[in-house]
């Protein structure tokens, strides 16, 4: 017997026989426990008006079997006005083939011991049951739930869009699926989880959707896993944008908050912000802090980007850095507490700010530890498995950069040194022109280049102003710039005129570059420009040649500037055109300024820029040095892309006070009265013992009378040294010897060079050039008389 709900109210003798059930053990119990209807619905479910039902059941033996046995039900009307039903079945039945038995077991095992969370709801989307992996993934017992909404379970929005799907599933009878439901179930309530969910209908025989059937994932995992390696991917565009170390370790900061930490600090050794190799470190390590990042807005940190934080040696970022390996404690742990408690500062801050769990990072490259990485979580959650190789990742990733950006710094800076060292370290001081100068290295990639400005004292209180630009950047163009410069020097000491010199250095770049060939096949040519000038104060000319290079800029005492008309010439290197060189006479307080392009590198426009620099160098200034630091922010962009370098020079004159010339016959009677003649222009200098120079004049005017010829000058020039040059018309240059004991001459020559600070030559068109510097007679440093005397004497003696 079974009443309108299908629970067992009766059970037979026969009935126990057919299936071994006991009366006790089924009577209050549902008979879809023990029966099921094949091929319709069960015999309670009849529509009132039919009264019997007929057709077979398959029902459950003691033994776990199913029987397949055919059954007449009858309905039979009670005193209480309730139906029962009456269930008839005869004969001993046959084992059920047609798949119920196994059915039944699906269901069994669906409902009890699948993994897979399934939940079942009627039309109204209410629920009404669940299997065990659903009650244990939301903490909520199936009697809890029955005729609830999944919002009442799941908190959220998501929750609210899935059961708007749920409904339209209900309406069309079409599955639907989810990609990720965002919320917090009874289960978990202080953490939000990803679920993903599927819905299906629940149809009856004639098809007509009954409810519908959704099964549910906890996705959370793999939505962290995904988020973690979406997030390295980004981490490989975001960090290491810059060749700069804070800028790196703050784009590491920057990833990590908060997805792993709440408060991040990356330390480094502070060798390696100077680009210097990391050493082995012991006991207590102090570290430069780099980056800080935290989701508590207007929290102060202990340190700034920039301090130095001490570690002690038991400290967990310590013992991190030293076993290579990252470390997660909990703050009240045993090494986190000793490490606090010899800090006190630190440890009100971790309380003042509720920090939980520690967990340290080495940053390691290529076999190097270069500092550590601090993350500090303050929520209950502790750092996982998964957080910590998260971590790893990120940070190794990082670390491959800021080693990067360590080696990068640290050629950039010997580069810089080497570059700077070849460069003149201060201007020399001319009576000829004042000068400042300019060089900035460019802010791209390389930093710097092969640009180079030189000021070269020469002869006769002359003064050669150079410029020039190498081609490329990097270290190997600094070094080229220096063998350049140093050339240009060499060459300039043999008082070559402008275009002269640009052609001995052109044969040297093109002796360069063909060893650099040899040493290299793929290397590239190497190429220089270069513009040369030389002034003459007491002639006020000014000789200039260039060699593919801008021309310079000359700006008159009333303000005018202007570009100088000199022919181009080719750049060094090529060794086709021959140079041409421009002579001018130029006003006393005459500006020129030689530069590289770099000053026309914005945007292209070359006109532009040359417009913009004449105006620039037209401004009045107090100073030139303040002039400089005008042209360079009125010319350049913000971060120039090539090299710039400046050289501004203000000319100066010497007038007939500072100057004295002599035209002298070829007859050896003029040397005593050349002689007499500079002591007397000494004298009106104020100039006090001009025994040395009356010996050098002797000395000079005798060497021009006897091995040159005419015409002849004597002329002496007072600068911060005297000066005295005796010109002739040979080409017929003298050498320094030591001469033997039976020589009667050789030694006015030496003694020339042992009486004054230096002597040479200098070639002209129409001859040569002797000249000699001393210091000012009667100044500190000048001859004394008695060591003159007694250097002749040795003289004399020698000669015997």
């Amino acid at each position: 017997m079974a009443d309108d709900q299908g629970v067992v109210t009766g059970w037979s003798p026969a009935a126990q026989r057919l299936l071994g059930h006991a009366t006790a053990d089924v009577l209050g119990r549902p008979a879809t426990d023990l029966l099921h209807a094949l091929g319709g619905p069960p015999f309670w479910k009849l529509p009132a008006g039919e009264h019997v039902w007929l057709g077979e059941l398959a029902m459950l033996h003691l033994d776990g079997h199913f029987l397949r046995i055919e059954a007449v039900c009858y309905r039979v009307a009670e005193d209480d006005a309730r139906d029962r039903w009456l269930l008839v079945a005869g004969g001993r039945g046959e084992p059920d083939h047609s798949g119920a038995v196994h059915d039944r077991a699906m269901l069994d095992w669906l409902f009890t011991r699948s993994s897979v969370a399934l939940s079942v709801y009627d039309r109204e989307l209410r629920f009404v049951r669940q299997n065990a992996a659903m009650e244990r993934l939301c903490g909520v017992t199936e009697e809890e739930r029955r005729g609830t909404r999944l919002p009442q379970i799941l908190t959220g929005d998501d929750a609210v869009a899935w059961e708007r799907r749920m409904r339209e599933v209900v309406e069309t009878g079409e599955l639907a699926a989810s990609e990720e439901i965002r919320g917090r179930m009874p289960a978990d309530p202080e953490a939000d989880h990803f679920y993903s969910a599927v819905a299906s209908p629940l149809r009856d025989a004639q098809g007509r959707v009954l409810g519908l059937c959704t099964t549910v994932s906890d996705v959370t995992e793999q939505h962290h896993a995904r988020e973690r390696l979406a997030m390295l991917n980004e981490a490989g565009t975001r960090i290491g944008t810059t060749l700069d170390v804070m800028r790196t370790a703050q784009e590491l900061a920057d990833m990590a908050v908060p997805v792993l930490a709440d408060w991040i600090n990356v330390d480094l050794l502070e060798t390696l912000l100077g680009g210097k190799e990391p050493g082995l470190f012991r006991g207590g390590v102090a570290l430069r802090r780099v980056a800080n990042q935290s989701v508590l807005h207007g929290a102060e940190a202990l340190h700034q980007p920039g301090d130095v934080d001490c570690y002690p040696a038991h400290s967990p970022p310590v013992r991190c850095m030293t076993t290579g390996e990252s470390l997660i404690h909990e703050v009240g742990d045993e090494a986190t507490r000793s490490w606090l408690a010899a800090d006190d500062i630190r440890a009100d801050s971790f309380a003042e700010h509720g920090f939980r769990y520690v967990m340290c990072v080495p940053v390691r490259a290529r076999g190097t530890t270069l500092g550590v990485t601090v993350f500090l979580r303050r929520s209950e959650q502790p750092y996982s498995k998964d957080d910590r190789l998260f971590a790893e990742e990120l940070v190794a990733r990082a670390a491959v950069c800021l080693d990067n950006a360590r080696r990068y710094t640290r050629e950039r800076t010997a580069a810089l040194e080497l570059q700077h060292n070849l460069l003149p370290q201060r201007l020399p001081t001319q009576i000829a022109v004042d000068a400042a100068s300019r060089y900035l290295p460019a802010g791209g990639q390389y930093g710097l280049g092969g640009d180079w400005f030189d000021v070269i004292p020469l002869s006769g209180a002359r003064t050669a102003l150079v410029v020039g630009d190498v081609a490329g950047h990097g270290i190997n163009a600094a070094a080229t710039m220096g063998r350049l410069r140093t050339a240009v020097r060499t060459l300039a000491d043999v008082d070559l005129p402008p275009d002269e010199l640009l052609t001995h250095l052109d044969d040297l770049v093109s002796r360069l570059a063909s060893e650099e060939y040899q040493a290299d096949s793929e290397a590239e040519d190497l190429g220089a420009t270069c513009v040369y000038a030389v002034y003459d104060p007491v002639s006020r000319r000014c000789s200039i040649a260039r060699a593919g290079h801008p021309p310079p800029v000359l700006v008159t005492p009333d303000g005018e500037a202007r570009f100088v008309d000199v022919p181009p010439g080719p750049p060094l290197g090529l060794g086709t055109l021959p140079f041409e060189a421009t002579e001018l006479e130029l006003d006393e307080d005459t500006l020129i300024a030689l530069f590289t392009d770099g000053f026309f590198e914005r945007q292209g426009d070359m006109e532009g820029g040359m417009e913009r620099l004449c105006r620039a160098l037209a401004k009045p200034a107090p100073s030139l040095e303040e002039l400089c630091d005008s042209i360079l922010a009125d010319v350049l962009p913000e971060h120039p892309s090539d090299d710039v370098a400046l050289l501004v020079a203000a000319t100066r004159a010497l007038g007939d006070e500072q100057v004295a010339v002599r035209d002298l016959p070829s007859d050896p009677a003029a040397v005593s009265d050349a002689r007499a003649w500079a002591g007397d222009r000494l004298a009106e200098w104020g100039l006090e013992d001009a025994f040395v120079t009356e010996l050098v004049v002797s000395e000079l005017v005798t060497n021009a009378i006897r091995y040159g010829h005419g015409p002849m000058q004597l002329r002496l020039i007072r600068d911060r040294t005297l000066i005295c040059e005796v010109s002739d018309a040979s080409s017929t240059a003298p050498h320094l010897r030591r001469a033997r004991l039976s020589d009667e001459g050789g030694r006015g020559l030496l003694l020339v060079a042992q009486l004054t600070e230096r002597w040479g030559t200098r070639h002209t068109r129409d001859g040569k050039t002797i000249w000699c510097e001393q210091v000012i007679p009667g100044q500190e440093g000048a001859p004394d008389p008695l060591d003159v005397a007694g250097l002749l004497a040795d003289d004399l003696e020698d000669v015997g």
